[in-house]
């Protein structure tokens, strides 16, 4: 069973909305209010997640994607070392 949060959502609604409308950081916002700044961005994140899920799927799917591509990469990049192995150990064995 989850702790109950010892801050009402009345001040959690407020704190977003603060960081929303504000250009300060996340972290100084946090700092003037007493609350983690991770604590904070966990409510911001998961307000705009509220808001428009269809735009959160959309940034976590190209964040999927950019991963995918990455490890791709890194996948082609060691076919080719195993490939020029191969090459030269095929060699030394015709000698």
């Amino acid at each position: 069973m989850a702790r109950p949060s010892k801050y009402p959502e009345s001040f959690r609604r407020d704190a977003v909305e603060l960081v929303l409308t504000s250009d300060r950081p996340i972290r100084q916002i946090a700092e003037q209010l007493g609350v983690a700044h991770e604590t904070l961005r966990s409510w911001v994140r998961d307000a705009r997640r509220a808001k428009d899920p269809e735009q959160v799927a959309q940034a976590e799917q190209a964040l999927e994607t950019a991963a995918m591509r990455k490890r791709l990469a890194e996948l082609e990049k060691e076919n080719e070392i195993l490939r020029k192995a191969a090459a030269y150990f095929a060699r030394e064995m015709d000698r």
